[in-house]
């Protein structure tokens, strides 16, 4: 494929990205067959404020890796790259679904954090695989992080939710793992810094946005 190609294939993307519905996991919901929780009216508001973060933050994993598939220049870092942003497809509506049934709805932000997450993406691929690596391997563990406060979070009684988070844990850890294994780099320290102050503004705003 050549360069136009790709982009039209990227545009799509984020078209199924961002809209509502557009995405459909290709694996099962592990909280599919979970009761489904009583919780009372604030437990619900905080829940479904906590999922519409990990959604937006999924949103914005979509969009790092498309913008590192689109740059990378080794085949099979390119190749890992989409396969990790199909499991963020996943965990993309998993998340819209739990949204959904907690009667609530996705960020109303999530373009922009696409836009930024995406020449982020694009930027950590055109300055080489192995610092593209270690991109991914920051943010999940960044990421890992967070969904483990989250699980802290969460309301005990909303088992549905939960259930979600744990499979995300997991599926993001290997994909840190993964990473280092393919030569990631280490970070400098003030771009870890930066990250992690990112991660904090996009909670603090899709909380109640």
């Amino acid at each position: 494929m050549n360069l136009v190609d790709k982009l039209i294939i990227q545009a799509d993307q984020a078209l199924r990205t961002l809209v509502p519905g557009s995405v459909a996991a290709t694996s099962p919901n592990p909280a599919d067959q979970a009761p489904k929780p009583v919780l009372n009216d604030s437990a619900q508001r905080h829940a479904a404020s906590l999922m519409r973060i990990n959604h937006t933050g999924e949103v914005c994993a979509q969009a790092l890796y498309q913008g590192q598939a689109l740059t990378a220049k080794l085949t099979e870092v390119r190749t890992s790259m989409e396969k990790a942003a199909q499991d963020e497809c996943d965990h993309l509506a998993w998340c819209e679904t739990r949204l959904h049934e907690l009667d609530s709805r996705p960020s109303l932000l999530n373009p922009l954090f696409y836009g930024l997450s995406y020449g982020i993406g694009a930027m950590a691929g055109l300055a080489g695989d192995k610092w593209s690596l270690g991109f991914v391997a920051e943010t999940e563990q960044q990421v890992c992080k967070h969904l483990q406060d989250h699980l802290q979070q969460l309301p005990a009684e909303d088992g549905k939710s939960r259930l979600i988070l744990e499979q995300m844990l997991a599926d993001e850890d290997r994909h840190a793992v993964n990473a280092r294994a393919a030569g990631a780099a280490s970070l400098p320290a003030p771009v870890q810094q930066a990250m992690a102050l990112m991660a904090r503004v996009m909670k603090a705003a899709t909380y109640k946005i």
